[in-house]
C-alpha cells in the first residue's frame, strides 16, 4: 500500500464544467475532516469527496445523484493502491448535463488524474523496540542492527551497558530478535513496545 507525499490537485474542463481534484494524506478522521473542510470551496456547485484509513472510508457526492460522485472517487483512491488519503473533487456547473454516467467518470476520472501524477511513498508497517546490552556487545549489535534495516533513534547508558531504541519495519521483528539474542549470546534483553 502507498499514500501520498504532499497535496497534489489537477484540474479538468468537461463539456463546459470544470473539475478541480485536490488530494492529500492523512493520519486519521479527523485530519480527513480537516482535510476536506480546508480545500472545500464554498462557491463551487459540489464539493464531492472520499477518503480511506485502511479498512475505513467515507464518501460524499455533495448534492450530486446518488453513486455518481463519491464513489468513483473511492474507487480511484483504491485502484491506485492508496491508503491514508483524502481526495476532494469540486465541481463548477458549466450549463450541460452530464448524466449519471458521465459524472461517474467525471469525478472517478478526475480524482485518477490527480491520483496518477501524484508523488507516492511506500507504507511501512513499523515496531519500536528497546534493546538493553553490555557494553561488550553495543557496537556489534548497533552495526549488524544498522544492515538489517533496524535504525537506532536513541542510545542511553547504564552502568553495565546500554539501552537502545529501535525502529524497525514490522516484517523483520523476529529476524531482530534472534539476531540481538544470537549476538550477545542471550544476555540483551529485549522488549517490544505495544
Amino acid at each position: 500500500m502507498f499514500t501520498l507525499q504532499r497535496i497534489e490537485t489537477s484540474t479538468q474542463e468537461i463539456k463546459k464544467s470544470r473539475f478541480h481534484a485536490i488530494a492529500g494524506p492523512i493520519e486519521d478522521e479527523s485530519s480527513a475532516i480537516a482535510f476536506l473542510a480546508a480545500h472545500s470551496e464554498p462557491a463551487a456547485n459540489h464539493n464531492c469527496w472520499a477518503w480511506r484509513l485502511g479498512r475505513s472510508y467515507r464518501f460524499s457526492d455533495d448534492g450530486e445523484p446518488s453513486g455518481t460522485a463519491g464513489k468513483p472517487i473511492l474507487a480511484a483512491i483504491d485502484g491506485q493502491k492508496l491508503d491514508r488519503v483524502a481526495v476532494l473533487v469540486t465541481r463548477w456547473f458549466g450549463g450541460i448535463l452530464l448524466g449519471s454516467g458521465g459524472l461517474m467518470r467525471a469525478y472517478g476520472g478526475t480524482a485518477a488524474l490527480c491520483l496518477r501524477t501524484a508523488e507516492k511513498i511506500e507504507l511501512v508497517d513499523r515496531q519500536g523496540a528497546t534493546v538493553a546490552c553490555d557494553f561488550a556487545d553495543l557496537a556489534l549489535i548497533k552495526a549488524r542492527l544498522a544492515s538489517r534495516g533496524a535504525a537506532v533513534t536513541n542510545e542511553s547508558f547504564t552502568d553495565t551497558g546500554a539501552v537502545l531504541t529501535i525502529e524497525m519495519r514490522k516484517e523483520l521483528v523476529d529476524d531482530v530478535l534472534a539476531l540481538v539474542t544470537d549476538l550477545s549470546r542471550g544476555k540483551a534483553i529485549v522488549s517490544l513496545e505495544k
